[in-house]
């Protein structure tokens, strides 16, 4: 156990200015946006995903949100949950601050259809992916560094034919606060944001229309917000500035920070 106490430090956002941030699975939804908030307040961020086109476009959006110098926006490709490629894509990255991964898809389906092959996707794609990069960027993080999960309120309030993605966002959780208690020592916190249905293209693809910001998708959003006790779903930006607030507050570790609208007590 470090005898040395985590650093005392503003938790207000601005103390993230130039702080390296790494979003794994940052070329859309709640990773771009994150992205977006973090460059406004100053940060540096490495944006991580499989997508080399993506990738391109996802720094030139969040370039665009506070213009400075080229390495403002790193981009790094590879598969957050493949332990080696992400390795190899941060060695260049000369320092690591805090991490964010909302890399990951989920496989949602009736028992019958969803078998152990399809079922995979949800393991290595989130669970995989957020252990990957623990164990990638846990000995590059400084005391008061982070680490930022996101994880779902299926856990919650399950749907037909979502018992496997809730049991995946569920492996999440219980990771997030067996590495708070283990990386403790070294005064690295973990955390994650559990996040509610959210206007992001994985949603609108589970609704039946891609990344389609068409008239019908959007109508299928609003449909799909209105009982919920806010009347709509949340934003990307709601729920990424709820990992801004995890990177910026040095007393917060072990937690998992619920960002739904209420959606689990409808």
């Amino acid at each position: 156990m470090s005898e040395t106490p985590v650093p005392l430090r503003t938790p207000l956002p601005h103390a993230l200015a130039g702080q390296t941030v790494v979003v794994a699975g940052g070329s859309s939804g709640i990773g771009l946006a994150a992205g977006v908030l973090l460059r406004t307040i100053g940060a540096r961020v490495v944006v991580v995903a499989r997508d080399e086109a993506r990738l391109a476009a996802a720094a030139a959006v969040i370039r665009a949100a506070a213009p400075g110098p080229d390495d403002i926006v790193v981009t790094a490709a590879a598969d957050a949950s493949e332990e080696d490629a992400l390795r190899h894509a941060l060695d260049p990255v000369d320092s690591i601050d805090h991490v964010l991964v909302t890399a990951g898809t989920l496989a949602m389906g009736p028992l019958a259809a969803i078998d152990r092959k399809l079922g995979a996707v949800v393991v290595n794609s989130r669970l995989w992916a957020a252990y990957a990069a623990a164990r990638v960027t846990e000995s590059r993080l400084p005391a008061g560094g982070s680490l930022t999960f996101v994880s779902g309120d299926f856990i919650k309030r399950p749907l037909p034919g979502t018992a496997l993605a809730a049991a995946g966002l569920g492996a999440i959780e219980a990771l997030t606060r067996g590495l708070a208690v283990e990386l403790a020592s070294r005064r690295i916190r973990v955390n994650a944001i559990r996040a509610g249905s959210t206007d992001t293209p994985l949603i609108r693809a589970f609704l039946g229309h891609g990344a389609d910001p068409g008239t019908a998708a959007d109508g299928a959003i609003l449909a799909a917000g209105a009982a919920t006790p806010l009347g709509r779903l949340g934003s990307a930006e709601e729920v990424a500035a709820a990992a801004v607030f995890l990177m910026a507050n040095p007393y917060v570790t072990g937690s998992v920070l619920t960002v739904d609208g209420g959606q689990t007590l409808a």
